[in-house]
Protein backbone atom coordinates (compact mmCIF):
# COMPACT_ATOMS: atom_id res chain seq x y z
CA UNK A 1 0.00 0.00 0.00
CA UNK A 2 2.58 2.19 0.61
CA UNK A 3 4.33 2.20 -2.40
CA UNK A 4 0.60 2.81 -3.79
CA UNK A 5 0.77 5.81 -1.81
CA UNK A 6 3.84 6.97 -3.40
CA UNK A 7 2.82 5.79 -6.83
CA UNK A 8 -0.28 8.42 -6.15
CA UNK A 9 1.42 11.34 -5.55
CA UNK A 10 3.98 11.65 -7.51
CA UNK A 11 4.53 15.28 -8.21
CA UNK A 12 4.30 14.86 -11.80
CA UNK A 13 0.64 13.39 -11.63
CA UNK A 14 -0.95 16.86 -11.53
CA UNK A 15 -0.73 19.63 -12.86
CA UNK A 16 0.48 23.34 -12.04
CA UNK A 17 -2.65 24.92 -11.72
CA UNK A 18 -5.36 25.15 -9.26
CA UNK A 19 -6.86 22.20 -9.56
CA UNK A 20 -3.70 19.94 -9.97
CA UNK A 21 -2.50 21.63 -6.68
CA UNK A 22 -6.04 21.35 -4.74
CA UNK A 23 -6.14 17.70 -5.65
CA UNK A 24 -2.63 17.26 -4.93
CA UNK A 25 -3.27 18.46 -1.48
CA UNK A 26 -6.58 16.95 -0.85
CA UNK A 27 -5.50 13.27 -1.18
CA UNK A 28 -1.67 14.48 0.53
CA UNK A 29 -3.72 15.93 3.41
CA UNK A 30 -6.24 13.05 3.63
CA UNK A 31 -3.33 10.55 3.70
CA UNK A 32 -0.73 12.68 5.91
CA UNK A 33 -3.39 13.81 8.48
CA UNK A 34 -5.74 10.85 8.61
CA UNK A 35 -8.60 13.40 8.80
CA UNK A 36 -12.36 12.45 7.83
CA UNK A 37 -13.69 13.87 4.32
CA UNK A 38 -15.97 16.21 6.36
CA UNK A 39 -13.14 17.94 8.53
CA UNK A 40 -11.34 18.98 5.29
CA UNK A 41 -14.28 19.97 3.74
CA UNK A 42 -14.53 22.38 7.35
CA UNK A 43 -10.55 23.34 7.36
CA UNK A 44 -10.57 27.42 7.22
CA UNK A 45 -7.74 29.44 6.12
CA UNK A 46 -7.64 30.64 9.85
CA UNK A 47 -7.29 26.58 11.21
CA UNK A 48 -3.74 26.53 9.32
CA UNK A 49 -0.90 27.80 11.70
CA UNK A 50 2.01 27.84 9.71
CA UNK A 51 4.43 29.45 12.03
CA UNK A 52 3.33 26.27 14.92
CA UNK A 53 2.66 23.75 11.69
CA UNK A 54 0.05 22.17 12.78
CA UNK A 55 -4.34 22.31 11.70
CA UNK A 56 -6.77 22.86 13.96
CA UNK A 57 -9.49 20.27 13.05
CA UNK A 58 -13.08 19.96 14.06
CA UNK A 59 -14.31 16.57 14.15
CA UNK A 60 -17.62 14.51 14.86
CA UNK A 61 -19.73 16.53 17.51
CA UNK A 62 -17.66 19.13 17.06
CA UNK A 63 -14.60 17.77 18.95
CA UNK A 64 -11.75 19.90 18.41
CA UNK A 65 -8.14 18.27 17.93
CA UNK A 66 -4.85 19.65 16.97
CA UNK A 67 -2.74 18.04 14.08
CA UNK A 68 1.29 18.79 13.13
CA UNK A 69 1.80 18.60 9.78
CA UNK A 70 5.56 18.97 8.10
CA UNK A 71 7.39 21.34 5.39
CA UNK A 72 6.15 18.64 2.45
CA UNK A 73 2.76 19.37 3.58
CA UNK A 74 3.38 23.08 4.30
CA UNK A 75 4.91 23.73 0.68
CA UNK A 76 1.88 21.97 -0.56
CA UNK A 77 -0.72 24.28 0.94
CA UNK A 78 1.44 27.38 0.00
CA UNK A 79 1.47 26.24 -3.81
CA UNK A 80 -2.09 25.65 -3.57
CA UNK A 81 -2.79 29.28 -1.91
CA UNK A 82 -1.25 31.02 -4.71
CA UNK A 83 -3.38 29.86 -7.18
CA UNK A 84 -6.64 30.09 -4.81
CA UNK A 85 -5.99 33.69 -4.55
CA UNK A 86 -6.52 33.93 -8.18
CA UNK A 87 -10.31 33.07 -7.96
CA UNK A 88 -11.28 33.31 -4.05
CA UNK A 89 -12.74 36.60 -3.15
CA UNK A 90 -11.22 38.33 -0.20
CA UNK A 91 -13.53 36.81 2.64
CA UNK A 92 -13.66 33.79 1.98
CA UNK A 93 -12.10 31.51 4.70
CA UNK A 94 -12.64 28.08 3.11
CA UNK A 95 -9.39 26.27 2.59
CA UNK A 96 -10.90 24.22 -0.54
CA UNK A 97 -12.72 25.81 -2.59
CA UNK A 98 -14.69 25.09 -5.53
CA UNK A 99 -13.50 26.80 -9.09
CA UNK A 100 -16.07 29.30 -8.36
CA UNK A 101 -14.60 30.62 -5.04
CA UNK A 102 -17.08 28.70 -2.92
CA UNK A 103 -16.94 25.85 0.19
CA UNK A 104 -16.06 22.43 -1.98
CA UNK A 105 -18.65 20.13 -1.36
CA UNK A 106 -18.09 16.87 -0.26
CA UNK A 107 -18.95 15.03 -3.20
CA UNK A 108 -16.23 16.59 -5.21
CA UNK A 109 -13.84 15.13 -2.09
CA UNK A 110 -15.08 11.61 -2.85
CA UNK A 111 -14.98 12.10 -6.81
CA UNK A 112 -11.37 13.48 -7.06
CA UNK A 113 -10.30 10.72 -4.77
CA UNK A 114 -12.27 8.17 -5.92
CA UNK A 115 -11.04 8.95 -9.67
CA UNK A 116 -6.83 8.93 -8.44
CA UNK A 117 -7.34 6.24 -6.62
CA UNK A 118 -8.37 3.89 -9.23
CA UNK A 119 -5.41 4.83 -11.18
CA UNK A 120 -2.87 2.95 -8.57
CA UNK A 121 -5.04 0.05 -6.99
CA UNK A 122 -7.49 -2.51 -7.81
CA UNK A 123 -9.28 -2.45 -4.37
CA UNK A 124 -12.79 -2.08 -4.93
CA UNK A 125 -13.14 0.38 -1.83
CA UNK A 126 -11.92 3.75 -3.26
CA UNK A 127 -12.88 6.38 -0.94
CA UNK A 128 -11.51 9.36 1.44
CA UNK A 129 -11.83 6.83 4.11
CA UNK A 130 -8.75 4.45 2.48
CA UNK A 131 -6.98 7.29 2.49
CA UNK A 132 -8.04 7.39 6.19
CA UNK A 133 -7.04 3.65 6.93
CA UNK A 134 -3.56 4.01 4.95
CA UNK A 135 -2.48 6.49 7.04
CA UNK A 136 -3.64 4.52 10.67
CA UNK A 137 -1.96 1.72 9.44
CA UNK A 138 1.20 2.94 8.25
CA UNK A 139 1.65 5.31 11.24
CA UNK A 140 1.24 1.64 13.27
CA UNK A 141 3.29 -0.69 11.24
CA UNK A 142 6.68 2.25 11.42
CA UNK A 143 5.89 1.76 15.48
CA UNK A 144 3.44 4.70 16.51
CA UNK A 145 1.56 4.10 19.87
CA UNK A 146 -2.08 2.95 19.37
CA UNK A 147 -2.87 5.90 21.89
CA UNK A 148 -1.10 8.51 19.71
CA UNK A 149 -3.04 7.38 16.58
CA UNK A 150 -6.12 7.33 18.52
CA UNK A 151 -5.67 11.18 19.44
CA UNK A 152 -4.27 12.03 15.61
CA UNK A 153 -7.72 10.70 14.63
CA UNK A 154 -9.80 12.07 16.86
CA UNK A 155 -11.15 8.83 18.14
CA UNK A 156 -13.56 8.64 21.58
CA UNK A 157 -12.05 5.15 22.61
CA UNK A 158 -9.11 2.58 21.68
CA UNK A 159 -12.12 0.64 20.81
CA UNK A 160 -12.30 2.47 16.95
CA UNK A 161 -8.87 2.81 16.58
CA UNK A 162 -7.91 -1.01 16.87
CA UNK A 163 -9.89 -1.38 13.79
CA UNK A 164 -6.51 -0.45 11.72
CA UNK A 165 -4.50 -2.96 14.01
CA UNK A 166 -5.75 -5.96 12.02
CA UNK A 167 -3.02 -4.95 8.96
CA UNK A 168 -0.28 -4.01 11.37
CA UNK A 169 -1.00 -7.63 12.68
CA UNK A 170 -0.18 -8.93 9.43
CA UNK A 171 2.82 -7.24 9.15
CA UNK A 172 3.82 -8.59 12.64
CA UNK A 173 2.80 -12.41 11.93
CA UNK A 174 5.53 -11.67 8.64
CA UNK A 175 8.35 -10.24 11.20
CA UNK A 176 7.75 -13.07 13.08
CA UNK A 177 8.97 -15.50 10.51
CA UNK A 178 12.30 -13.83 11.08
CA UNK A 179 12.30 -15.64 14.88
CA UNK A 180 14.89 -18.78 14.15
CA UNK A 181 12.04 -21.08 15.87
CA UNK A 182 9.07 -19.54 14.20
CA UNK A 183 9.65 -21.51 10.91
CA UNK A 184 10.42 -25.41 12.79
CA UNK A 185 8.08 -28.06 12.55
CA UNK A 186 7.37 -30.55 15.08
CA UNK A 187 8.57 -29.96 19.21
CA UNK A 188 12.07 -31.51 19.50
CA UNK A 189 13.42 -30.09 22.83
CA UNK A 190 17.08 -31.88 22.69
CA UNK A 191 19.53 -30.27 24.80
Amino acid sequence: RDSEMEELLQEENFEKDLQGSRTRLILEMLYVTGMRRAELIGLRLSDVDFSLMQLKVSGKRNKQRIIPFAESLKMLIEEYLNFRKDICPNGVDWLFVSDRGEQMPVSAVYKVVRERLASVTSLAKRSPHVLRHSFATSMLNNGAELTAVKELLGHESLASTSVYTHTSFEELKKMYKAHPRALKKGGSHGS
